[in-house]
C-alpha cells in the first residue's frame, strides 16, 4: 500500500520504519528539514532499539521518501497516519495547534484529488476532537463530505518508547475509531496481520480510550509509590507488599507497572492528564482522584529532593537524566526536573547520560530541555567514572546492568548513593546506599 505519515517523532519515525520493512512505499512528512535529511540517509531521529538498522534497512530499500509538502503526500498516498505532536497548552488544555494546522493542509490536498483518501489521526485527542473539531476543517477545505469522498477515523497507539519496534509487532490489540465500513476494511488490510484482536468501535470511543489507558497506566505508578512512602513510614518492605498484590491476576491488574520507584514522566503521560482534569473541568465534573495524580507526583519527586537535601552535601552527580532509560526523550523527565530544583538552590551537578547527546535533539525534546535546563551542556560529561568521582552524592536514576555497575565499581565509602532504580544488591557497593521508599 502507498502510506503517508505526517509528523516524524517517535510513533511516526517507528511506523515508516516498519511499514517499509513490511513492504509499502511510505512517504514521510515533517515540518522539521533536520529529521527528513537523517531519514533520507538512512539515520534515525530517534534514539529507540534496533532503529539504526531498521532505518538504514529502510533507506535502501527504496520505498521510502521525505517531504515537507503535505499536498504532494497526500496525493502520492492512499492512507495518511497523522502522528503530529498534542503537547499541553500553559492551563492544562491540550495545544492543538499542530493539527489544526494540518487539517487545514490535509482538506486542501484532498479538494485536489479524485480518489478516495483514508485519514487516520494517531495523535492523542480530546474526546471529540475528530468529529467535532478537525472534521468541518477539512470539509470546509475540501468541498467535500466525510464517509463520502474520504474518510477520517482514529487509531490510537500503544508504543512505548524503548521497545516501539517489538510494540509495533506484537501490539495488545488494533482499536479503529470510525464512522464508515471503507476505512475498517483498509486498516485491517494494513495492520490485521498482526498477532492480537482488532477491534472497530467509535471514534469517540477510541479517542477516550487512549486517555483512559494512559491514565490507568499513571494511576498504577502513582498508587505503588504512595504505598511505598507509606510502607517506608511503618518499617515495611514495600516490595514484598507489592508482590503480593501482584498475585492477584483475577482481576486483571498488570505487574508492570506497580513496582515502587521514582516519579514518572515523559511524553505522554504528564500532558495527558492535564487534559483529562481540564476537560472535566469545564463540564463541571469533579475527579479528585485524577485531579490529585499529578500532585502526589510532585510530592514523590520532591520526597527525592528531600533525600538529596538531607545528606548535607552540595556536590550531586547523576546517572540518568531521560525519564526513560535507553532513549534521549528528556521532555517532562523528573530527572530533568529534579535537577532544575537542585540548581536552583544552588547545588553543583554534574550528568551523565549515555543517550543524551545535545548535538543530536530535535524539536520537542530540544525546545523542553532548553527552557528547563539552559546550561546542560556544561554539566554533561561522557565519562560516568569522573562524573562519580567528583560527587559527594551519586542520584542513579538509570537500571542498567552496565550503569548500576559503574556505580558499584567506582563510589567511595564517603559519598552517598540516593537509589532512584532498586539496586539488586546495595550491599555489594562501598559507598552507603539510600532507597527512595525502601
Amino acid at each position: 500500500m502507498k502510506i503517508s505519515i505526517f509528523g516524524l517523532g517517535y510513533v511516526g519515525a517507528v511506523s515508516l520504519a516498519c511499514l517499509s520493512r513490511d513492504g509499502h512505499e511510505v512517504i514521510g512528512v515533517d515540518i522539521e528539514q533536520a529529521k527528513l535529511d537523517l531519514i533520507a540517509a538512512g539515520k534515525t531521529p530517534v534514539v529507540e532499539e534496533g532503529m539504526v538498522d531498521l532505518m538504514a534497512a529502510a533507506a535502501q530499500s527504496g520505498r521510502v521518501t521525505v517531504t515537507t509538502d503535505a499536498r504532494a503526500a497526500v496525493k502520492g498516498s492512499e492512507i495518511s497516519l497523522v502522528c503530529v505532536g498534542t503537547p499541553s497548552a500553559a492551563n492544562g488544555s491540550q495545544d492543538q495547534g499542530a493539527i489544526l494546522r494540518l487539517a487545514q493542509e490535509m482538506g486542501q490536498a484532498i479538494r485536489d484529488k479524485t480518489e478516495k483518501h483514508v485519514v487516520v489521526f494517531r495523535s492523542t485527542l480530546v474526546p471529540g476532537t475528530v468529529e467535532d473539531v478537525l472534521r468541518p476543517i477539512v470539509e470546509a477545505e475540501s468541498g467535500k463530505k466525510d464517509g463520502e469522498d474520504f474518510f477520517l477515523c482514529f487509531q490510537p497507539e500503544f508504543l512505548r518508547e524503548g521497545s516501539s519496534i517489538k510494540d509495533y509487532d506484537k501490539p495488545p490489540f488494533t482499536v479503529v475509531g470510525a464512522n464508515h465500513p471503507y476505512p475498517v476494511e483498509r486498516l485491517n488490510k494494513l495492520f490485521g496481520h498482526l498477532p492480537c484482536k482488532f477491534l472497530s468501535t467509535s471514534v469517540r470511543s477510541a479517542e477516550m480510550m487512549k486517555y483512559c489507558c494512559n491514565n490507568f497506566h499513571a494511576l498504577k505508578i502513582t498508587f505503588a509509590n504512595e504505598t511505598a512512602r507509606l510502607c517506608e513510614a511503618l518499617g515495611v518492605d514495600a516490595f514484598e507488599v507489592m508482590d503480593l498484590v501482584c498475585q492477584d491476576t483475577q482481576l486483571n491488574i498488570s505487574k508492570a507497572y506497580l513496582k515502587p520507584g521514582f516519579a514518572f514522566g515523559g511524553s505522554c503521560l504528564p500532558k495527558d492528564l492535564r487534559a483529562t482534569t481540564y476537560l472535566a473541568k469545564i463540564h463541571d465534573v469533579d475527579l479528585p482522584m485524577m485531579s490529585g495524580i499529578l500532585a502526589s507526583n510532585r510530592v514523590h519527586l520532591d520526597h527525592a529532593l528531600d533525600k538529596v537535601v538531607a545528606s548535607g552535601k552540595r556536590r550531586i552527580g547523576f546517572v540518568g537524566l531521560s525519564f526513560k532509560t535507553g532513549t534521549d526523550d528528556l521532555r517532562e523527565s523528573p530527572l530533568v526536573t529534579l535537577a532544575e530544583k537542585l540548581i536552583g538552590k544552588g547545588y553543583q551537578l554534574r550528568v551523565y547520560d549515555p543517550e543524551v547527546h545535545l548535538a543530536k535533539l530535535l524539536g520537542a525534546n530540544k525546545s523542553f530541555i532548553e527552557r528547563h535546563l539552559p546550561h546542560i551542556g556544561e554539566m554533561l560529561d561522557a565519562d560516568v567514572e569522573r562524573v562519580i568521582a567528583e560527587s559527594d552524592v551519586v542520584v542513579l536514576g538509570m537500571n542498567t546492568p552496565a550503569a548500576i555497575d559503574a556505580v558499584a565499581r567506582h563510589c567511595r565509602a564517603d559519598q552517598l548513593v540516593i537509589d532512584l532504580v532498586r539496586v539488586p544488591d546495595p550491599k555489594g557497593m562501598a559507598a552507603p546506599v539510600t532507597g527512595l521508599c525502601w
